[in-house]
């Protein structure tokens, strides 16, 4: 055994996958991104997984690093004891049911026992517990808002991922915002007035629409921020306004929502992440307003901060799972 151990840190998302060497310092030092195969089915996907893998192997063996484990964190709800894909959306066609664990661990030079598996917000939020935005807190809540919503409440140094591996799921509880002219809005999930339903960027789109805004050019979650950033944009006044008023919606809700989760568990940090969260005061000042709104007294000076790591926080959470 050498005495630096270091180890590689998968982030297999819907999009695309990234994996990372990672040394015992949670230092990333070489990486690479392939597009996912997520509508070739789990095989082809852990093929293209362990091939990526295999090739960083390759790369640090010629820098005289030896890889003893390797640490994923991945879409879908996953079964961190056997490694198994336990749910997924569409996002990845096929991926339930997959043996994650055991398929790499088959494709690799390596026990199943050094590879290990989580969901990816799990991973995210345990690298920006680890070295980011939440290093050095006993208990960190890390909320992110993009395409969904999703979260993990770390404590101890551990993601809490419950019974059934499902926790974190905080896009999938009631918003009294999740709602128009009195009928709950549909959520992806199947369910209706959740959380997910208002504050996601996808959802912010919708309320746009919703409020009267009409599509300009293929307007997008990205277009309506624009127009919302402008006085009066090509669409005019009215599609401004309707742009405005859809990002402060999303961004009430956003806050509202995790006040509610802080007043609940009390995190010593709060991360928020996610495309919404990079897009600026426009969102996250409304966001914070609502969230300080919420908190029951006690809480009123908790710290809620930006996550720090970027891309590179699920590769370095992921290999935590496997750096002890």
């Amino acid at each position: 055994m050498t005495s630096m151990t270091h180890v590689i840190g998968v982030d297999l998302g819907g999009t695309k996958t990234a994996a990372g060497v990672v040394a015992p310092s949670g230092e990333v030092l070489m990486s690479e991104t392939i597009p996912t195969l997520n509508r070739a089915g789990g095989e082809a996907i852990l093929d293209a997984t362990a091939a990526l893998i295999t090739g960083l192997v390759e790369h640090a063996a010629d820098a005289g690093i030896s890889v003893s484990g390797v640490g994923i964190g991945s879409a879908g709800v996953i079964d961190a004891s056997s490694g198994v894909v336990v749910s997924a959306t569409d996002a990845i066609l096929g991926w339930a049911g997959t043996a994650l664990v055991a398929g790499l661990a088959a494709r690799l030079p390596l026990p199943a026992t050094n590879v290990r598996a989580v969901n990816d917000v799990h991973a995210h939020a345990l690298g920006e517990a680890w070295l980011g935005a939440a290093a050095g807190s006993s208990s960190s809540l890390l909320v992110a808002f993009g395409t969904g919503v999703g979260g993990s409440f770390v404590l101890d140094g551990s993601p809490v991922l419950g019974h059934r591996f499902v926790g974190g799921h905080v896009g999938h509880f009631a918003s009294p915002h999740a709602s128009f002219d009195g009928v709950p809005l549909l959520c992806v999930c199947g369910s209706a007035g959740h959380v997910e339903a208002i504050a996601s960027g996808p959802a912010i789109y919708e309320s746009f629409l919703r409020l009267g805004g009409t599509v300009l050019d293929a307007v997008d979650t990205r277009g309506v921020f624009a127009l919302a950033s402008s006085e009066a944009h090509d669409g005019g006044a009215a599609a401004a306004s309707a742009a405005a008023s859809a990002v402060e919606l999303g961004a009430r809700a956003a806050g509202q929502a995790v006040g509610g989760l802080i007043n609940i568990l009390d995190p010593e940090t709060v991360v928020i992440s996610g495309g919404l969260a990079d897009a600026g005061e426009l969102w996250w000042a409304p966001m914070e307003a609502a969230l300080r709104q919420e908190l029951l007294a006690p809480l009123a000076s908790v710290p809620v901060v930006k996550a720090a790591l970027g891309n590179t926080a699920a590769i370095v959470g992921a290999a935590k799972l496997v750096l002890k």
